[in-house]
């Protein structure tokens, strides 16, 4: 079977706490990462659940940009928006 490179980019202290699992668990990280592909390939889909972070939420963006337009125009103050919460 021909080998092949895939290069990634990856947040460095990201990258130390993964390869300090990957040690713990006795793989190395290109192990893990053909652990995981083919995974993928076997069953046809990411093997855990991906979720959205609601801060992104539309209705929360909607949120923040009322109360951003409120502070801008005056009707409320800052300190009044942290306090809410």
């Amino acid at each position: 079977m021909a080998q092949t490179t895939i290069n990634v980019r990856i947040d460095e202290d990201l990258k130390k706490q993964f390869e300090n699992f990957c040690n713990q668990t006795g793989l190395n990280i290109s192990t893990a990462i053909n652990i995981f592909v083919k995974t993928v390939v076997r069953e046809n889909q990411i093997p855990f659940k991906i979720t959205t972070d609601p801060f992104y939420s539309a209705e929360n963006m909607a949120h923040l940009k009322k109360s951003i337009e409120n502070v801008n125009n005056g009707k409320i103050e800052f300190h009044d928006i942290i306090e809410e919460e």
